[in-house]
């Protein structure tokens, strides 16, 4: 029986796209049939994947023309939740980046199209599928309770990454848009609800939309004692002194992740190093009789862990797994929501300058 090929449409091609549609054009089971973006970004894409590919300037043309198996949206997330459920109810599986949708709102009608129409919607939570991350999230579980979790991804830009930023800028904030990742990393290492969040935000430069800041720090507490903080700031004017920095502290010692180079100056604009962990330092707090540490900090060198492509092509792997294989994406789709809701209530504590209190999802 020969194997089904599911024809993708990929909307928006930019950083995020560009890397999905190399993906597909590397996995067996998916062929491009189509990019679509409203400015010359499909043209470059185009080349670069080397085929006649036929271009399109808006998703609802496309639908009609290519009558695409799935759609991968890669987008600003202001159009997700419009694009995603026209894709859905065009009987189209959906692949749709981070954050999953402009409002929480609008999140579950997502997640209820999916439901309601039978496809399936995975969400690009890059992490989830990087061995490395993978197992620093095994090893805080291992350090007692409560954690204390420590992260940031501050990123300095210029020219057209300055570019991407204000124009994300008019609709989220740098806490919002990265810190998904790493709220869900956080609740992965706890296992517990998040239960209060405060968070403060700071207008660096007049250079961006109005009302809006381009740095953050959120507070979240969880139902379990655990407490973490993540920073996100964006711009030129941002220090690369430490804009890498992913540690977490139980009773029984802590683990960080240090990537020497990926962490050094000069690298915070690098997609590459967002992702890149290159070792792992795991502290144990046990004295001895003495008073002095029981064992060595032990090095676990992550040198052979996938770049950021790879990473893209697993992400489709398994959307293609969760379509072929009938996976249940439930708690798929829970994280996702969960995740934006912290991140939304954090960006409301920036506003309102107050504690916000969380109520678990139903």
């Amino acid at each position: 029986m020969q194997k089904k090929i599911f024809r993708v449409l990929v909307v928006g091609c930019g950083n995020m796209g560009s890397s999905h549609a190399l993906a597909y054009k590397s996995i067996p089971g998916f062929e491009i049939c189509g990019l679509v973006s409203t400015g010359k970004s499909k043209q470059v894409l185009g080349e670069k994947l080397g085929g006649d590919i036929p271009l399109f300037d808006d998703l609802e043309s496309a639908l009609q023309s290519t009558h695409p198996d799935c759609v991968c949206i890669s987008t600003y997330h202001d159009t997700h939740e419009n694009f995603a459920i026209r894709s859905l109810e065009a009987g189209c599986h959906v692949f749709i980046e981070k954050p999953l949708a402009a409002t929480v709102d609008g999140a579950k009608r997502m997640i209820d199209a999916a439901t309601r129409t039978n496809r399936k919607m995975v969400v690009g939570y890059i992490l989830r599928h990087h061995p490395s991350w993978q197992r620093f999230i095994e090893l805080a579980g291992t350090l007692g309770k409560p954690l204390v979790m420590r992260m940031n991804l501050n990123q300095q830009s210029q020219g057209s990454a300055w570019l991407v930023h204000r124009r994300l800028l008019e609709e989220l904030s740098p806490i919002v848009d990265c810190g998904v990742h790493y709220i869900d990393v956080m609740c992965q290492m706890t296992k517990a609800e998040p239960v209060q969040v405060s968070a403060i935000g700071a207008r660096l430069t007049d250079d961006m939309p109005s009302g809006n800041y381009n740095y953050g720090q959120l507070q979240i507490r969880f139902a379990d004692g655990s407490i973490g903080w993540y920073e996100a700031g964006w711009g030129p004017m941002m220090s690369e002194t430490a804009f890498f920095v992913k540690d977490v502290i139980g009773p029984k010692g802590s683990v960080s992740i240090t990537a020497r180079d990926a962490g050094a100056a000069g690298k915070s604009s690098s997609i590459d190093s967002h992702t890149k962990t290159e070792s792992l330092l795991l502290h144990h707090s046990a004295l001895d009789d003495q008073g002095h540490f029981k064992k060595q900090d032990e090095w676990i060198d992550m040198s052979d862990e996938p770049d950021h492509q790879e990473l893209c092509n697993r992400q489709q792997r398994f959307f293609f797994k969760a379509i072929t294989e009938n996976l249940d994406l439930d708690a798929h789709h829970r994280d996702a929501l969960n995740s934006l809701r912290v991140a939304f209530a954090c960006d409301e504590s920036v506003h309102t300058g107050k504690a916000i209190n969380l109520e678990a999802i139903n």
